[in-house]
């Protein structure tokens, strides 16, 4: 029998998704399961985006262009100008989502035994495309305590070797909610030009700041023009995940050469998505409003439930929408799995993403679980309930 790659028995398994085939046989067997382990919104898709495929007169459904389609692209200049982003389209590369311009950024600016430092916990996917593309995550880890705020900037320019290509940070963060401050930026910016680093931005989460907090892009610190690769998305901003549409921008030549290069040799991103995409831009900004506040509810509604919880270490996140608690457990896989196979409350459980997969450093994260605040209010409480009925069974078994 031929043997399967290094690469493919290697590569990292999304905490994310991990654990779906139990979730799937928890509800075979009749139980409700709430699902808190993945950031897929339950807010209505903006109807001007829905009406915009529905009413399509096309006869063939064609490729797109490798960058984007164009009025796409334009569409999209206007959109960042609404955060003092000037860029043109043609820094704008459109993506399978923002997953395909990370794994884009990562092969296009660094090589096979570069290393990438980023603050832990971290997206799990950064995991699984750094072992993909042959690449070392040199991890510095945040602390639950601070809520997980950025560390120190010594301590990232203490691991900084000769194989170091690029910091990599996630603002507002996923998987902590952590929302970083333009002193953050700047000098996270100025260490990298001091040794002539990329600085990785994944942008997502932009709209989604509270307690009066203010996003700060790091497409605005000025001369980082060779520096700077952000990635961005529409599926948390307008609940539109499925679509499967991301961008990569920078207005570095040089890495826009090459991601076309790559762009082309998987022909083009969804050709729907794109038009999807482009009709959300339309939509009016009371929809952003509404789920901002909406998020913010929910975040509150997550943490004065997890407070209450016997044992339980929680903080206010102040972006994005996830929270990541630590549980008085010892092995966060074990127990999430367990929640799915074995437990139900009013036959109802809750699904979570084990908190050790968003790390790089062996051993961190196993009392740790990653929240998503995804789901309505009431939803919001069922779920709560369950997790708090749950760590007291599960604390009594033999």
């Amino acid at each position: 029998m031929p043997k399967i790659s290094n690469r493919g028995t290697n590569t990292y398994a999304s905490p994310i998704r991990k654990l779906s085939g139990y979730a799937n046989q928890a509800k075979a067997a009749g139980k409700h399961v709430y699902h808190l382990n993945i950031g897929q919104p339950d807010i209505a898709t903006p109807k001007i985006a829905i009406e915009a495929i529905k009413n399509l007169n096309l006869d063939i459904v064609g490729y797109a262009p490798a960058e984007g389609i164009p009025s796409y692209r334009e569409a999209l200049v206007s959109y960042y100008k609404k955060f003092n982003i000037n860029v043109t389209s043609d820094q704008i590369l459109i993506t399978t989502g923002a997953s395909e311009a990370i794994l884009f950024s990562m092969l296009s600016c660094m090589d096979a035994g570069d290393e990438i430092v980023i603050p832990e916990p971290f997206y799990a996917i950064y995991n699984g495309f750094s072992q993909m593309s042959n690449l070392t995550i040199v991890p510095i880890t945040s602390q639950l305590e601070t809520g997980f705020k950025l560390p120190e900037i010594a301590e990232f320019e203490a691991v900084i070797t000769e194989k170091t290509k690029a910091i990599f940070i996630c603002n507002p963060n996923n998987p902590t909610g952590c929302l970083y401050s333009k002193e953050n930026l700047i000098a996270l910016a100025e260490l990298a030009k001091k040794h002539d680093l990329y600085l990785f931005v994944d942008e997502v989460y932009r709209e989604f700041c509270y307690d009066g907090g203010e996003f700060f892009s790091a497409l605005n610190i000025p001369n980082m023009e060779e520096n700077v690769v952000v990635m961005d998305s529409i599926s948390k901003r307008f609940s539109a995940c499925g679509a499967r549409i991301g961008a990569l921008v920078t207005r570095n030549q040089e890495v826009l050469n090459t991601v076309v290069k790559f762009s082309r040799l998987r022909l083009s991103s969804p050709t729907l998505g794109q038009i999807l995409a482009e009709a959300t831009l339309l939509e009016p900004p009371a929809y952003i409003e509404m789920a901002r506040e909406e998020y913010d509810l929910r975040r509150k509604v997550v943490y004065e439930r997890l407070s209450k919880m016997k044992g339980v270490d929680c903080y206010l996140p102040g972006g994005a929408f996830y929270c990541f608690a630590r549980l008085p457990i010892s092995d966060c896989e074990h127990f999430c799995q367990w929640l799915l196979e074995d437990f139900s409350f009013n036959n109802k459980t809750v699904m979570l993403a084990p908190g050790a997969g968003f790390y790089a450093t062996p051993g961190l994260g196993n009392d740790e679980v990653r929240i998503a605040y995804v789901l309505n209010v009431k939803d919001l409480h069922g779920a709560m309930d369950c997790l708090e009925e749950a760590l007291r069974v599960y604390a009594k078994r033999k």
